[in-house]
């Protein structure tokens, strides 16, 4: 009983390790801006919707691209490296992993919108 215990314990700390480590990672590559500061300069770079496709009809961004988490890696051609990178998703836990994958590839001007979208109050567009 005491070794499934112990191991448990590894299990946990191992996660909690991984999480912080990302975490910390996702911020040194990644600038968080509030709306404002968002809104200052995602006209001047390449604005990201993260979300899926379903989400990004019901409403998004205006003037936002919608490549989603899960087909970025297959779409990081569309993405220059040499300007910056404006992201978002619903709540900022997406745009997170989509930086790690974005500075893999050598994109280094990356920025996410603090709260993501459900906190937006700027212009909207909707598909339906």
């Amino acid at each position: 009983m005491s070794q499934s215990w112990f191991t448990a314990i590894i299990i946990i700390a191992a996660v909690v390790a991984y999480t912080l480590i990302s975490y910390y990672r996702q911020k040194k590559i990644m600038k968080s801006l509030t709306e404002e500061e968002f809104k200052a300069g995602y006209r001047k770079a390449q604005l990201i919707d993260v979300r899926e496709p379903n989400e990004f009809a019901n409403g998004h961004i205006l003037g936002a691209r919608n490549i989603p988490l899960s087909q970025l890696k297959m779409r990081l051609k569309e993405i220059r490296t040499d300007k910056p990178v404006y992201l978002y998703c619903q709540n900022g836990a997406r745009t997170g992993r989509a930086a790690q994958i974005l500075y893999k590839y050598g994109c280094r001007d990356l920025y996410q919108l603090k709260g993501g979208y459900k906190n937006w109050t700027g212009k909207i567009k909707t598909s339906k």
